[in-house]
């Protein structure tokens, strides 16, 4: 597959692959998304605005300069700013690939970084040279309004243009928690919100702190996702609920949708609404008890997200879709084209998965054969909206 090198979330080419739960692959154009679905289906969306996580600065003991990617923190609270995890990267910017990023100075606890306006001091080293907890200096108010002023998206080489932050906003983004894009999301549109609607389809959101995608070290990528805090609430599980009970499928809009609803489900499979952190790896050794199909971008093997979607599918499956998605030329990374996948029958689901008739498992548009797809925020605007949060 081919990275999508354009900051482009709707582009009018964009794919869709469809994957049943008897592992049938179907092309479509991504604008036909709402007619894969059925009525009394759920659509979960993450309503997370991204945060500006990539901060300049210099490394004060040595004076080089650095540049650190905010990763995580432990809840979505507003006041809840002074022990961020962080990446920290030596000089160089997005226009370099991430694994061929120069290494900081030696780090260590106690050293302070100078990022703008901020400062912050490294409390910790979590079993790498590179990845950190910070802990800024100042108030929650300035914490938020630095961020806001001197931060920029954080970003990777196969996109060359500076990224700005509505780029990577989806259109329901609300509180700025994320630290990269819940992208699956980019593919909503007023127009599909409005044709889930026509259709019977329901629509639902959570907030979930999406996290880095990349860290451009094989050992440090091996530990994605790392731990992400979300928030879901009380109208969400009660939607969900009443899509089980009336036989409709919960359709998890992202990886992040699917952790955060995952984590959220007590060992019977009860959703419990509140704040939480998703801690754990979803695989092929994950039995799914909420989230019934998936819509996420493409991803090459071998990264934590697409090993998430190995709880949807098997490998077998998802090898012939690989290929499928590379024959075909479909686009990668945050602003490529999608799939959708239903989950594989599971026979033994405690709460009783119907059985495919793995002739049409997956709804196909009614009024057409699956198509073959041939080959301004101000910083002031941005601080208040993130002291708000």
């Amino acid at each position: 597959m081919k990275a999508a090198p354009h900051p482009v979330q709707r582009p009018r080419d964009a794919k869709l692959l469809v994957v049943d739960t008897c592992g049938g692959i179907v092309h479509a154009e991504r604008r036909q998304l709402a007619d894969f679905l059925r009525p009394r289906d759920l659509l979960v969306a993450n309503d997370a605005a991204t945060l500006p996580a990539s901060l300049a600065g210099t490394h004060a003991p040595t004076g080089a300069a650095i540049e650190v990617r905010l990763a995580g923190r432990g809840s979505l609270a507003a006041d809840d700013v002074h022990a961020f995890t962080a990446l920290v990267f030596g000089t160089g910017d997005h226009r370099t690939r991430t694994e061929d990023r120069a290494s900081p100075p030696a780090l260590a606890p106690g050293d302070r970084l100078s990022l703008g306006p901020l400062t912050a001091r490294i409390t910790a080293l979590l079993g790498h040279p590179r990845f950190v907890v910070l802990a800024f200096e100042d108030s929650a108010d300035a914490v938020w309004a630095g961020i806001a002023s001197h931060g920029r998206p954080i970003q990777y080489a196969h996109v060359a243009e500076r990224l700005a932050l509505w780029d990577v906003w989806t259109r329901v983004a609300a509180r700025p928690v994320a630290f990269e894009p819940p992208s699956a999301g980019f593919v909503l549109d007023w127009q599909l919100l409005h044709r889930l609607r026509e259709r019977g389809i329901g629509f639902a959101t959570l907030t979930h702190a999406a996290g880095i995608s990349s860290t451009g070290d094989p050992a440090l990528d091996a530990r994605l996702p790392l731990s992400e805090a979300y928030e879901l609430p009380a109208t969400t599980v009660a939607a969900i609920a009443e899509t089980h009970a009336h036989g409709g499928r919960v359709i998890g809009l992202g990886t992040t949708v699917t952790r955060a609803l995952e984590a959220a489900a007590g060992p019977a499979g009860a959703l419990r609404a509140g704040h939480g952190v998703a801690t754990q790896r979803l695989g092929a050794d994950t039995r799914l008890r909420i989230v019934d199909a998936i819509i996420s971008g493409t991803h090459e093997p071998g990264t934590s997200h697409r090993d998430l979607l190995r709880a949807f599918a098997s490998d077998a499956v998802l090898a012939r879709a690989d290929r499928v998605l590379e024959a075909h030329g479909y686009r990668t990374h945050e602003f490529g084209d999608s799939v959708l996948i239903e989950r594989r029958y599971d026979a033994a689901a405690g709460r009783g998965v119907r059985a495919p008739s793995c002739t049409a498992a997956m709804s196909t548009p009614r009024h057409s054969e699956p198509v073959r797809i041939s080959t301004a925020i101000t910083t002031a605007t941005m601080a208040a909206t993130i002291a708000n949060a």
